[in-house]
């Protein structure tokens, strides 16, 4: 099987669009659940409803793929997961590594998603000599003195950094010169990394700071309409928000 380090995804090399690209794994997520329900085929409007996309977008999208589908039946759903599999990488084998096996550095080892979806976690690796040599998720977690010569080991060109903030940019930049181009960064900070390197942050005091505005935002309507939100005013907002035909819109957030 070959592995992330000698072969990369063409997706770029294509000029598929990055926001085409960040949508494929949405598409994915969708079509890998109707091949589990055995279902051979899927219009265009089921799967961007399931994926939360219009279907315009959808089709355009899959035409950077090459993929229309057929008038009248739809697509193929396991030609699609397959040709999308492919376009993302997924056929291939990705060694990753861990770096932080702290409780989310844990629970990321022990995330059963990542075999099933092409990645394999090949190594666990902390500062904490305590944890050295403990197994998390069946993996021995080795020390960070031996960074380098796992990446190398394993072909590893895919590192996730879970470490604590002050750490995260040495960690970052070990593992770039040891040869990683790619990294999902979990740690509270940014990191600075070379032309070449691909980083992508998950913040999940962001995403929660995003969610307090929404909720902060619904609750100064609640509190400014002429009954303070009672079941009266929920009843008027459902009316006016239904089409002529009792149909109700989507509304993307501002």
């Amino acid at each position: 099987m070959a592995t992330g380090r000698t072969h990369r995804p063409a997706t770029r090399s294509r000029g598929i669009p990055e926001a085409t690209v960040a949508r494929l794994p949405l598409y994915l997520r969708a079509l890998t659940a109707l091949s589990e329900r055995s279902v051979p085929t899927v219009s265009s409007e089921e799967l961007a409803a399931a994926a939360g996309v219009n279907s315009a977008k959808l089709r355009k999208d899959f035409s950077y793929l090459g993929s229309y589908g057929t008038r009248g039946v739809g697509y193929d759903v396991e030609y699609l997961v397959y040709q999308i599999s492919r376009e993302l990488g997924l056929t291939q084998d990705w060694p990753v590594v861990i770096v932080g096996i702290g409780n989310l550095g844990a629970a990321l080892a022990n995330y059963g998603g990542f075999a099933s979806r092409g990645f394999r976690v090949a190594a666990l690796i902390d500062a904490d000599p305590a944890l050295t040599g403990r197994a998390v998720a069946g993996i021995p977690v080795q020390h960070t003195d031996d960074l380098e010569k796992i990446i190398q080991d394993n072909g590893v060109s895919i590192g996730v950094i879970a470490t604590p903030a002050g750490a995260a940019q040495q960690v970052c930049d070990r593992l770039v010169a040891a040869g990683v181009t790619s990294i999902l960064n979990f740690a509270p900070t940014v990191l600075s990394v070379p032309d070449g390197v691909d980083v992508r942050k998950v913040d999940l005091s962001i995403e929660l700071q995003i969610l307090a505005f929404h909720e902060q935002r619904k609750a100064g309507e609640e509190a400014a309409s002429p009954d303070g939100g009672g079941p009266a005013a929920v009843a008027r907002k459902e009316s006016a928000d239904q089409g002529p035909d009792g149909d109700v819109p989507a509304v993307m957030p501002a």
